[in-house]
């Protein structure tokens, strides 16, 4: 974004294996990958794979000595003689310097799973967000604001500049991550799952930007779970499973066999190009003993209901517009409920509503037909579990263990920890109560997180953007289990496929007002 393009900077990474200080195994074994000026290179695998562990060490937010144990090799070199500086490379030995994470961010620009994470949370704007990076490096005023200019263009970001940054739904807040990266001009751009938690108009931009970005020389690999157009389009994918490189080559290869469904890929065909456009997507890993039975009749009251409820943020007597208005919903004991819509329409604002963390300016909320006005929010989670959408919103306590036995002794005294232990098997977790969760992989979290929801046993599910990080064949079976035992399920996504293929029935949130069956 200087005018001219990024160097070019060819990427290496030879890693025989790395593992974390205090684990008995590897995170990843056997990986070695290019990554050259103007290509596109797809790192695939299912929740756990170690995705994202490899993409914070290419992006130089782990590295070796520091945070575990590397045997192997990251590697920049510069492209012909446009550069004068000397290949950084980092072996792992303890003869080896630290990798410099500064002089690395000169020239690798790296989007993590949860894009909250990337930013100051300093800055109390979008605008000003985009343009502290540029501040640390001492860039001169008039560029600064071309430079967030050409930024927000190509992220859309342009009617939110003014906006405070924690007041983004997650896909306005992927973008704003990606904007924040691409200021810096990197020539290599290390995205992990980017098209999570974005509408289609956010998955073009993000797309758009990708092509724009190869156009101009820059180095781009994406992780992701899926085998979507994007990652379709890669000259090279790279498959992982359970941190194991087990496959590798040009996607119309690997796509012939079975290795990228069998690692947890999510394999798709598309009619259109773009998610949530036109029904025709069909993801081989979603099986029908998971699809949810006919839909139960309604009982005596619901669940879970919005009555007329009305809400915005500093919408009371200001004339601001608002964000929900006059939205009645109804779901029914074992009905599972997905509600879809647009970035930024109101999707995890309405599921604050249900457990009580917002309350109507107009309107109310009944769970199981009692109106919570005035309940503490303590009170209500105990029939209503709310799935955060980032999991660091959800975890606060020092062990695994810790984290999902709280508050279950006061509500279910002695079977207290048989509960724990089951939710946590049932999350892969068994072996991990001691961890701390930041420990965690980002597919840990998530699991974590619904591990502590699903203990608690409640009478209503509400799941926002559950697919995010999140293995679909275990997520749709404990959707399924918890329908089965009488609770309604909510959960707000963008991933229509799975909706369609999970659900009872969609609603849309758009411009305010809930519409559908």
């Amino acid at each position: 974004m200087n005018g001219h393009g990024p160097a070019a900077v060819t990427l290496r990474a030879v890693i025989e294996s790395f593992t974390f200080h205090g684990d008995s195994r590897p995170a990843l074994q056997g990986v070695d990958m290019v990554a050259a000026p103007g290509s596109l290179t797809a790192v695939l695998g299912g929740s756990g794979s170690g995705k994202s562990t490899l993409g914070r060490l290419l992006g130089g937010w782990l590295a070796g000595g520091r945070d575990g144990t590397l045997k192997g090799r990251l590697q920049l070199e510069p492209g012909g003689d446009q550069e004068a500086w000397r290949p950084l490379v980092f072996s792992g030995a303890d003869s080896d310097p630290q990798l410099d994470p500064a002089a690395w961010a000169e020239h690798v620009g790296y989007v993590p799973q949860d894009p909250a994470a990337m930013l100051s949370a300093v800055r109390a704007t979008v605008e000003e967000e985009l343009a502290f990076g540029l501040e640390n490096r001492g860039t001169e005023r008039a560029e600064m604001v071309r430079i967030v200019a050409e930024a927000t263009r190509r992220t859309g970001l342009a009617g939110l500049l003014k906006r405070d940054p924690a007041t983004l739904s997650g896909g306005e807040l992927r973008r704003l991550a990606v904007g924040c990266a691409i200021v810096a001009d990197p020539a290599v751009l290390i995205l992990d799952e980017p098209l999570a938690s974005l509408d289609a108009d956010g998955t073009r931009t993000v797309t758009e930007l990708v092509t724009a970005e190869l156009a101009r020389g820059t180095a781009v690999v994406v992780l992701s779970q899926s085998a979507d157009p994007l990652t379709r389009s890669a000259e090279h994918w790279l498959v992982l499973e359970d941190g194991i490189a087990t496959a590798a080559g040009p996607p119309d290869r690997l796509l012939a066999g079975e290795e990228p469904a069998r690692s947890g890929v999510v394999v798709s065909e598309r009619s259109g190009q773009y998610p949530d456009q036109g029904p025709g997507l069909v993801q081989a890993q979603l099986s029908a003993p998971s699809r949810p039975g006919t839909r139960p009749a309604p009982a005596d009251v619901p669940a879970v209901e919005l009555d007329g409820v009305s809400f915005g943020f500093g919408a009371k007597n200001s004339g601001r517009p608002l964000l929900l208005e006059n939205v009645d919903l109804a779901v029914w004991p074992g009905e599972i409920v997905a509600v879809t819509g647009p970035n930024g329409a109101g999707k995890s604002t309405l599921l604050r509503m249900l457990n009580g963390q917002l309350r109507p300016l107009h309107g109310e909320v009944r769970i199981g037909g009692e109106g919570i006005a005035g309940v503490p929010t303590g009170i209500v989670a105990q029939r209503l579990g709310l799935l955060f959408q980032h999991p660091h919103d959800q975890l606060f306590e020092r062990t695994v263990l810790r984290e999902v036995m709280f508050g279950l002794d006061r509500m279910f005294g002695d079977e207290a920890a048989a509960r724990a232990g089951d939710a946590l098997a049932s999350a892969g977790l068994g072996a991990a109560g001691s961890a701390h969760p930041h420990e965690l992989s980002g597919s840990g979290q998530r699991m974590l997180a619904l591990a502590t929801v699903l203990a608690r046993e409640p009478d209503v599910l509400a799941l926002d953007e559950p697919t995010v990080a999140l293995d679909a064949r275990r997520l749709s079976g404990a959707m399924a289990a918890a329908a089965g035992r009488g609770a309604a399920v909510v959960l707000v996504t963008h991933d229509i496929a799975f909706a369609r293929a999970h659900s009872h029935r969609l609603v849309e949130l758009r411009n305010g007002v809930l519409a559908g069956p």
